[in-house]
């Protein structure tokens, strides 16, 4: 059945996603390119509710979704996706590489609401995490934790299902299909792989470097750097060695991002991060930072990383004594060193002169801002 009077509204809606599609070639800023896969997110999710009219409940999963993007956040995969298509070539952005940016931002939100629940997370971006916003909201059920656990795990599934009904229309469905259909979904398994390997891995005390380096490969390097460029190269048609060249610079930064989080986990401030300062430690997160700190430990060390490190009550005393193992060990600047090898990786990448001017300038600034963020 047509409706119209509907039809038209979402057309209305609609006019954020044609004033970014239209925008000149010229090579927008990060501060640009989040503001404007943010406002892509946003008429989307618009949509969906004018589509679901006879639906009403819909109206508290946006509204998550609608505060989670609001709160902020790095932006940092439709970054690399608009940078990648202008690292190949100077013409302006299609609706596919928007729509694909704005698509990876919806998967992170998918991938931190049930990150959160996995983690028992009470913060996120400075505020409440979808599944306690959600046990808050029926706070006089019997059992109002595990409602609002179940209810973020939905969130999230309608989450990821969106990501990828949001990169269909009919001017971009079939640059989608022939460039970046295997990459995407490389993506998506890669990533939850990748959290598979954390969670077994978590509360694991030992000194297996090999395992935490495979989680930062699949979690987060290939997630959030490597495989949002490619998308963005591919759809601008990127030969052998361009696309080469950008996994050459994506690998070690993104080891270098993740390494920096695992810092920041464990000795960053609350108030930059917008998390507890103490997640990783109560979760006993098995991190390149803590095996380590583990491979260096001595006996007594080794006693007391065991006693408190994935204690769920523990306090910010006991987490102040495995702050002092880990930066009495060595492993605090043993990673510092670490980043800082791969802040030179990367950057050399970049010498060969196989990618776009301009382009290759943006990606030498984000290796110092991802590197040596505090947030």
């Amino acid at each position: 059945m047509n409706h119209p009077e509907r039809d038209g509204v979402i057309r209305q809606g609609s006019v954020a996603w044609q004033a970014a599609t239209g925008s000149a070639g010229v090579l927008l800023d990060a501060a640009e390119i989040g503001s404007m896969a943010e406002t892509l997110l946003l008429g989307f999710l618009d949509e969906q509710d004018l589509l679901a009219v006879e639906l009403p409940e819909l109206a508290l999963f946006t509204g998550l979704l609608r505060d989670l993007i609001a709160a902020g956040g790095k932006r940092i995969r439709p970054q690399l996706c608009v940078l990648g298509w202008h690292a190949i070539t100077c013409e302006p952005p299609t609706s596919a590489v928007w729509r694909v940016a704005a698509s990876l931002e919806l998967f992170h939100a998918f991938a931190l609401i049930h990150d959160d629940v996995m983690d028992h997370s009470v913060l996120r971006r400075g505020r409440l995490t979808a599944h306690r916003v959600f046990a808050a909201r029926y706070r006089n059920h019997r059992d109002a934790d595990s409602l609002g656990e179940h209810a973020a795990i939905l969130l999230g599934d309608i989450a990821l299902g969106w990501s990828y009904e949001l990169l269909h229309d009919r001017d971009s469905a079939p640059d989608l299909s022939r460039a970046v259909g295997a990459a995407l979904n490389a993506l998506r398994t890669e990533t939850l792989i990748g959290q598979y390997l954390d969670l077994s891995a978590t509360g694991c005390s030992a000194a297996d470097l090999e395992t935490a380096w495979r989680i930062i490969r699949l979690k987060t390097t290939k997630y959030t750097i490597e495989r949002p460029l490619q998308l963005g190269a591919l759809l601008a048609g990127a030969g052998r060695a361009q696309l080469e060249t950008l996994s050459e610079y994506a690998i070690p930064l993104g080891d270098a991002f993740q390494l920096r989080d695992d810092l920041l986990g464990v000795f960053g401030d609350s108030g930059d991060t917008g998390k507890g300062t103490l997640d990783d430690l109560r979760e006993g997160k098995h991190t390149v930072l803590m095996a380590t700190a583990y491979q260096r430990a001595t006996p007594a060390q080794t006693r007391l990383l065991r006693r408190y490190l994935g204690n769920p009550g523990l306090s910010e005393r006991d987490a102040d004594r495995i702050r002092r193992v880990v930066t009495d060990t060595g492993a605090r600047e043993a990673v510092e060193q670490m980043i800082d090898s791969r802040v030179s990786q990367a950057l050399a990448a970049l010498d060969v002169g196989t990618l776009e001017p301009d382009a290759e300038g943006a990606l030498r600034r984000l290796v110092h801002t991802a590197a040596n963020r505090s947030t």
